[in-house]
């Protein structure tokens, strides 16, 4: 066997994005002053990158000996991967200028980030996933600590370094008891041994060992508690890529793992997915109600959120399937948008960070207001933006699965949601102050915002765009 030129081909998004990874490293290691360059470059690659994923959307094959699958599923989710490096790198340009830290090297990590998630969706082997894991989650603890003059930042990534590789411990032995029982990493082969595979304790050990390290990734409950610390100590800009597309990625792995492979539909494994996201759903919510910080209230929001998606999973369907992939777009665009515009607010000694900071914003920055605005009521599902879709197509799939009381908590706690978010909302318009952004919004990252907010409304008018071409993955 031997790597040959179509492997190449058929994973061209993925190689698009990594040589522009190394074209910049280059760059910056020629002329470090040049950090325009960087930037220009990487929204080059990006783009190129996303038209390659559309060209070779639905070329369907395994590559690179079998470890890569190329196709329709990944494709799909190399757009949402690719969509939220590039607003994420529009948000960043003007946000790293006005802290003084605009370098290079944090495209470098960026697009690398976006590497691991590309093949994180694209794995047929549990060893590829290992290395989509690491390589985004290497440039994740990097980011996170960006800004090295600030102690929340630094506190932000050590926290999130410790406890990444305490998760990353529980994904090895889960994935060397999983090979133990099976003799493979492959997924297509244990997926062929699972109705043997499900009885034996080895196999069901490293099974939950797994969802343990995912849980963590997607931040679930009960392995949720890095979340805030880390998304409030992180720049702003890297939160928004840190709780989208690595969010996306992990659910995509999940999907990929015990939707497609391990297939436990009306098991007690699903049972325990659908207890983690019921618990996700109801903590993340109550808690999000007693924050001040609009980036740990986000935060918690997020916890939740993972839990409206993890009900996808645990009613095992391709109505989940379909419901957890167009949340992914959703969930995408309204949280790059509620942090960029959180990141627009943000001056240079963390202040605006408050929710009493968005006092009056609609009587300073309108049209900041009327974005913001767009975002709340998608995050807390309301019509007719592409937040409500999302919950209801993941709140349909538990119903058809038998797991009505999981929609319900769903429905209740999205009801809890609907507080906090509006609260945004209200101190915006209806209430006196002195609510501005630092400077003026610089036009990269207005696009990126004014793009998020008129994608949400796009696909909560006609939410088939999305759902059709999620049919084709099915």
């Amino acid at each position: 066997m031997s790597i040959n030129i179509t492997d190449f081909v058929a994973s061209a998004p993925l190689m698009t994005v990594t040589l522009t990874g190394v074209i910049l490293i280059l760059v910056e290691a020629a002329r470090k002053s040049r950090v325009q360059v960087s930037f220009v470059l990487t929204l080059f690659g990006l783009l190129i990158a996303s038209v390659l994923a559309i060209v070779n959307y639905s070329n369907e094959q395994t590559v690179f000996f079998g470890m890569v699958r190329q196709g329709w599923y990944a494709n799909f989710l190399n757009l949402v991967f690719l969509a939220a490096a590039l607003l994420t790198v529009l948000l960043s340009k003007p946000y790293l200028e006005r802290a003084g830290v605009h370098r290079g090297e944090y495209y470098i990590l960026i697009l690398f980030a976006t590497v691991g998630m590309m093949l994180m969706a694209s794995a047929n082997d549990l060893i590829v996933v290992f290395l989509g894991i690491e390589l985004m989650s290497l440039c994740l603890y990097v980011l996170a600590g960006f800004l090295r003059t600030k102690e929340k930042s630094n506190e932000s990534a050590l926290k999130y370094f410790l406890l990444g590789a305490f998760a990353t411990g529980f994904l090895l032995y889960g994935i060397a008891l999983v090979y133990g029982a099976a003799g493979t990493t492959n997924l297509e082969i244990i997926e062929a041994q699972v109705p043997d595979l499900s009885s034996q304790w080895m196999f069901l050990v490293g099974v939950g060992l797994l969802l343990t390290a995912f849980a963590f990734k997607v931040a679930a409950v009960p392995f949720h508690m890095w979340a805030p610390d880390v998304y409030e100590g992180a720049p702003t800009t890297v939160t928004a890529f840190m709780s989208t597309g690595a969010k996306a990625a992990a659910f995509a792995t999940l999907i990929l793992v015990f939707h497609q492979v391990f297939r436990f539909t009306e098991s007690n494994v699903n049972d325990l997915i659908a207890v983690i996201a019921a618990a996700s759903m109801i903590v993340g919510n109550v808690l999000a109600i007693a924050q001040s910080n609009i980036k740990r209230m986000l935060a918690y929001s997020s916890i939740a959120h993972a839990g409206y998606m993890l009900s996808g999973i645990a009613a095992g369907n391709n109505e989940g399937q379909t419901g957890i992939l167009f949340y992914l777009v959703a969930y995408t665009l309204m949280n790059v948008g509620a942090f960029g515009i959180a990141g627009l607010m943000e001056n240079e000694e963390d202040k605006n960070l408050q929710l009493d900071d968005y006092t009056g914003l609609s009587q300073q920055k309108p049209f900041l207001a009327a974005l913001m605005a767009i975002f709340m009521f998608s995050l807390a599902g309301i019509p007719p933006f592409a937040g409500f879709f999302g919950k209801y197509y993941v709140f349909l799939s538990a119903v058809k699965a038998d797991m009505t009381w999981l929609a319900v908590v769903g429905v209740l706690t999205s009801l809890v949601s609907v507080y906090y978010y509006l609260r945004i909302v209200v101190l915006m318009y209806f209430k006196e102050g002195n609510g501005d952004v630092a400077a003026k919004p610089a036009f990269p990252a207005l696009i990126a915002v004014t793009c998020s907010a008129l994608l949400l409304l796009q696909f909560g008018i006609f939410p088939s765009v999305i759902v059709n071409a999620v049919q084709k993955i099915l």
